[in-house]
């Protein structure tokens, strides 16, 4: 493949770029690309509503949410992705929401490339990026639980 196959835009597309939603608030995805002949994966910054290129995919990010800090951490974001080779007609090859914490639930197949939702970056003051995917047991917490449970000890090997 050429170098210029992954040229990037010639400025960085930030956050202020995005539409904003109807309640002015702009939002951005960050996305990971990774193109399988080469294993070079690339971070890709999706302003909501504005098309981006990524090798010869067209990504249009829609929407996009992060939980809480205080709340599981989970990112979710409606991207529709088109291929545009210069030897064929565009085709969608992507058009679905995409989860960061289960990125094999609904994603891309393609046949070279990989792209998988990180998190969002919105134009709200004092945003912080969530985490995306945590190897800590989660204790799942139901209403009659006492505070100072403990989670259960797993035999050696159980793979937690």
């Amino acid at each position: 493949m050429e170098a210029d196959t992954y040229a990037q835009p010639a400025r960085q597309l930030g956050v202020d770029n995005a539409v904003p939603d109807k309640d002015g608030i702009r939002r951005m995805v960050i996305l990971r690309g990774l193109d399988k002949i080469t294993a070079r994966a690339t971070t890709i910054y999706a302003p909501i509503g504005v098309p981006v290129r990524y090798a010869t995919l067209s990504i249009t990010a829609r929407y996009c949410y992060s939980t809480p800090g205080t709340e599981t951490p989970e990112t979710t974001a409606f991207l529709q992705i088109t291929d545009r080779r210069p030897d064929q007609a565009a085709s969608k090859v992507f058009s679905g929401w995409m989860l960061a914490s289960s990125p094999s639930l609904n994603g891309l197949e393609h046949p070279l490339y990989d792209v998988w939702v990180i998190s969002c970056k919105t134009n709200q003051p004092g945003q912080q990026a969530p985490t995306v995917a945590s190897t800590a047991p989660v204790k799942p917490v139901s209403p009659d639980s006492k505070a100072n449970e403990k989670l259960p000890d797993l035999p050696e090997g159980a793979g937690q």
